[in-house]
């Protein structure tokens, strides 16, 4: 199904008004195709929206149940990402740090990363894992992808609250610039929307590419600048890394939060790019969604 119209008619019995049994009186639920590219219910996702607030707290729910230290491994991974990244890249590769701490440096590009990575990473699966409820009950489809992307931005806000000790620990103020946070957050979302549910619906026709995907995430991670800045990339290929839209991004999150240089074209094509991705993640998104159900 795509995001459906739905009517709703009541049956009438032709032998007349007296001839009708109480099964005839119920009312009929039609749900048919929206017209349209992407043509977007919002009034239906409206009415739903307490169902996509109990998704996503079922996804973080879900992904901490049974675990000993449960929602701490939010911290944890960017944690020992950092580490690693700080010891390999910034001890003995002698990666640039811009004149930063690496470990300052190198957590500022894991907020965005790591959120856009756990969305797509566990997103991306997501219809797959979630099969049994799209064969049962009609609801947004969409809605299923998105609780991954719901949840992941809890495990952001949690590092945020990490990288603010990080910040003093080295004894690094913030930019007053980080009132930018909130817009950069939205823009984050908004490119890994795309992505992931265009991800999403691939993985559920094409099976095999769920196991492809953790790799993908792997090598996009080097493609983007998080564990080393812009400049160390040649110049003549710097605007292949821009039509990646996690270069924007990476690059924003440093300028907000630790006063860098803003790169205004990389962010204008990144966010072009975002865009694009997000109309064409919508897109397939719905000229398969109606297959959801066969093949769940």
């Amino acid at each position: 199904m795509n995001d459906m119209a739905t009517t709703t008619a009541v049956r009438a019995s032709s032998a007349g008004e007296g001839s009708r049994s109480p099964q005839e009186d119920l009312p009929e639920l039609v749900i048919r195709p929206r017209r349209g590219w992407i043509s977007v219910n919002w009034a239906e996702m409206f009415h739903y929206r307490e169902l996509l607030y109990f998704l996503v707290w079922r996804d973080v729910k879900v992904r901490y149940k049974q675990t000993v230290l449960g929602v701490a491994w939010a911290v944890i991974q960017p944690l020992f990402n950092m580490i690693v990244f700080t010891v390999i890249f910034g001890g003995l590769a002698k990666i640039d740090s811009e004149g930063l701490p690496y470990a300052v440096f190198v957590y500022a590009g894991l907020l965005p990363w790591t959120f856009f990575a756990t969305s797509l990473t566990q997103g991306g699966q997501s219809l797959v894992n979630q099969g049994h409820l799209l064969t049962k009950i009609y609801f947004p489809r969409i809605f299923v992808p998105a609780a991954v992307i719901g949840g992941a931005l809890l495990d952001l806000a949690i590092s945020f609250g990490i990288y603010g000790l990080i910040l003093a620990w080295y004894g690094c103020a913030p930019s007053w610039q980080i009132i930018y946070l909130p817009l950069l957050v939205l823009w984050t979302a908004v490119a890994t929307l795309g992505i992931t549910v265009g991800m999403a619906a691939f993985t559920l026709i094409f099976r095999d590419f769920r196991f492809v995907l953790p790799f993908l995430v792997q090598t996009w991670l080097y493609l983007s600048p998080v564990v080393y800045p812009v400049s160390v990339v040649p110049e003549r290929y710097r605007w292949l890394l821009a039509l990646n839209p996690m270069t924007g991004i990476i690059q924003s999150y440093r300028s907000a939060i630790l006063g860098r240089p803003w790169d205004l074209q990389s962010m204008l094509v990144s966010i072009a790019v975002s865009v694009g991705l997000l109309f064409f993640g919508l897109f397939y998104f719905r000229r398969t969604e109606r297959r959801f159900a066969d093949i769940a």
